[in-house]
């Protein structure tokens, strides 16, 4: 079984736990405005439904202490009044569903959000709309839990005044499947975070990172979008992270990127597309990442390779249009770049077996001078530049002589 598949058959278990652990006679509780939610809760028991009417809730937090399916009719507003978080999760086994939560309190020195998860287990947070939050959803020692289907807005102006959209922390086999995350610092955080799946979510228009791995191993992401972020998407001191299938487009800046891995290893970067970003992959001290079958295509530099990098693997990837293919700062090569294709290369094929019968050295000569001195760039295209690197690669002085691809695709790679 792919390891996806076990993601996605974990998700259903979980989502089947919490069913069936309601009780088969549980009873259901209707609230409407300006009745309090609070008090509905406090008086259902364990497996109960509390269906809340449409209308605006302006209540201190809600906190849901017991296993409860909170549902929203409707899109009830819930509204935190810049002041309070809105609801807080602190049971196992709770759905909440179907509610508008705008307004969560702001602050400095807490960690305010429009719904938090408190060291419980089961939890599915589902089709809600989030509004002018700090926080989203806060998740913080949690396990098992599904966050599905919400659509998170915010209006963050810089990092210091802004938080995460949807913030996982110490948590284990959490699911975040088909979100939507605008206007947050990130869009999804992750923190000490293990055996977790990232599916299906679009995450666009935050100041920092559409999505943010911290020290969180053995996790998956696959079929995302992350389009105009600051910086992309940051993978840092992590191992056992697969990306798959996933879009990064349109991160633009001095230091953006599709994606930064930071410190990482034995890793997976697979089917994944890179579109118009200033740097499509950035790896600094990287061990053992295979990186196979991407599309790298009109970016800035397709992909930074630090010095520090070591038995890392890029093979069967598409270079198209990609002002500059490779860069790196040494001439130490510790890394595998082999059967690509390159649509600058320029080399021939005798033997009609697909690949080029002359390497391809990715690396050109005014890239790594770019890359020392900015302001070179300058005089990108001009004809002193292109002679310049087609003198470099027939006679190799100044670029890696071991960062090569033996064995070039003459065809891109469908």
């Amino acid at each position: 079984m792919s390891l996806i598949n076990k993601h996605i058959t974990k998700l259903v278990l979980v989502a089947g736990i919490v069913v069936s652990t309601l009780p088969a006679m549980a009873k259901t509780w209707t609230v409407r405005s300006p009745q309090s939610i609070q008090q509905a809760i406090d008086k259902a028991m364990s497996g109960d439904t509390i269906l809340v009417q449409p209308g605006i809730y302006r209540q201190q937090t809600i906190t849901v202490n017991k296993p409860l399916y909170l549902k929203g009719i409707g899109y009830p507003v819930l509204d935190g009044q810049k002041k309070y978080e809105i609801v807080a999760i602190k049971s196992d086994r709770v759905i909440v569903e179907g509610f508008a939560v705008q307004h969560s309190g702001y602050s400095s020195y807490n960690d305010i959000a429009a719904i938090r998860i408190y060291n419980s287990r089961q939890v599915i947070v589902r089709n809600n709309k989030l509004d002018d939050t700090f926080f989203g959803i806060f998740c913080q020692h949690a396990t098992a839990c599904l966050i599905e289907g919400n659509q998170l807005r915010s209006n963050a102006v810089n990092e210091i005044t802004s938080a995460n959209g949807i913030h996982c922390w110490k948590s284990d086999s959490m699911q975040i499947i088909n979100n939507s995350i605008t206007g947050h610092r990130d869009g999804i955080y992750f923190e000490f975070v293990t055996n977790s799946l990232i599916k299906n979510n679009i995450s666009t228009g935050n100041v920092r990172y559409g999505l943010h791995f911290m020290f969180s191993n053995n996790d998956t992401y696959v079929a995302n979008l992350f389009k105009n972020n600051g910086a992309g998407v940051a993978v840092m001191f992590s191992k056992g992270v697969t990306m798959l299938q996933n879009t990064f487009t349109e991160n633009w800046g001095g230091a953006a990127y599709g994606i930064l891995l930071k410190e990482i290893s034995d890793s997976h970067i697979e089917d994944n597309r890179f579109d118009r970003n200033t740097t499509g992959i950035f790896m600094e001290g990287t061990n053992r990442i295979m990186v196979v079958h991407n599309n790298f295509n009109n970016n800035g530099w397709a992909m930074k390779i630090q010095a520090s990098c070591n038995d890392n693997t890029i093979t069967r990837n598409n270079f198209t249009g990609n002002s500059f293919d490779v860069a790196t700062n040494g001439s130490l090569v510790l890394n595998t770049f082999n059967n690509n294709y390159w649509d600058k290369y320029e080399g021939y094929d005798l033997n009609h077996d697909g690949a080029g019968d002359v390497p391809y050295r990715p690396v050109s000569l005014y890239a790594m001078i770019t890359e020392r001195n900015p302001a070179t760039m300058m005089l990108f295209r001009s004809f002193i530049t292109s002679l310049l690197d087609k003198a470099e690669k027939t006679i190799p002085g100044f670029i890696p002589e071991n960062l090569k691809d033996d064995h070039p695709r003459m065809k891109a790679f469908k």
